[in-house]
């Protein structure tokens, strides 16, 4: 079991063309608040990264951002936050939201959501931390994913007990309760072939 004080979510800082994400967004800040579960995200108040700020905020929750100091401006730091760490890069904040936290959500997001939840899951795989990372799989977004995940172990290039660190679910609540009821994980065993 994980007991979740904090859950660093990543997202996107857009919001996607279907209003469902946002709606999830919100919905998942909420219950992150219900819960008493700290919010950790990436410190702007745009796109899907506002959204579930926001929902956490609107219901009493706490929220900590943490943010590259020239992506203040460009991301609209959101001053609403708990706390709003300023940091001097991009590999600072990943590594602060990954010490401040308890587990990790994904949401639908671009690129960047696409690094921070692959860094993630390579450092569970070579040891570096023991939290589970869960995937919001709003609108079957992480699909197309997830097949590339269940290719990449039946061509040998990740394995079944690395690629079985990625929880998924659709339903936030029902996520939360994958990450808490998580084991511990081990370190991976990508170094035998």
């Amino acid at each position: 079991m994980t007991t979740l004080r904090a859950v660093t979510v990543f997202c996107g800082a857009r919001m996607g063309h279907n209003a469902v994400y946002q709606q999830a967004a919100r919905n998942l800040g909420q219950s992150l608040a219900a819960r008493d579960i700290t919010l950790i995200y990436g410190g702007g108040h745009v796109g899907l990264m506002g959204a579930v700020a926001e929902g956490c905020l609107a219901v009493g929750g706490k929220v900590i951002g943490v943010i590259p100091e020239f992506m203040v401006e460009r991301e609209l730091g959101y001053g609403a936050c708990t706390e709003l760490e300023v940091v001097d890069s991009m590999h600072t904040r990943k590594a602060r939201m990954a010490e401040l936290t308890d587990g990790f959500i994904a949401m639908p997001g671009g690129f960047g959501t696409f690094d921070e939840l692959f860094e993630i899951l390579t450092w569970a795989q070579i040891g570096l931390h023991n939290k589970p990372v869960g995937l919001l799989n709003i609108n079957q977004y992480f699909e197309p994913l997830r097949a590339m995940v269940a290719h990449a172990v039946r061509e040998g290039f990740v394995g079944e007990r690395d690629a079985a660190k990625l929880l998924c679910n659709a339903e936030a609540e029902e996520l939360l309760d994958l990450l808490q009821a998580a084991p511990n994980q081990a370190a991976g065993e990508w170094w035998k072939t």
